[in-house]
């Protein structure tokens, strides 16, 4: 088996506090499927049924204090902190 060391690369994220839906948006997009919706049934939405995030994989549910992370191809996923932490560092 080989073995492969990632490459050092420059990724932009923000953490999900639980308060900051309306930053999250705007980092992320919003998905189709709550076009629909105004914002005020959204807000309730994620404060009822959590912050859906959708990779390229399928949606992934993000808690409290997880990073939301957009990759190399613009994707975007959610990441737990203490992995965060060991895999990321802030850049000047």
């Amino acid at each position: 088996m080989a073995k492969y060391r990632k490459r050092p690369v420059v990724i932009d994220a923000i953490e999900w506090t639980g308060e900051n839906l309306r930053e999250i948006i705007n980092f992320t997009g919003l998905h189709d499927s709550v076009k629909h919706l105004s914002w005020e049934e959204y807000e309730t939405l994620v404060k009822e049924k959590g912050l859906k995030v959708f990779t390229l994989e399928g949606s992934h549910m993000a808690s409290v204090g997880d990073f939301i992370i957009k990759g190399v191809a613009n994707e975007v996923y959610p990441c737990k902190p203490n992995v965060f932490k060991k895999t990321y560092e802030a850049v000047e």
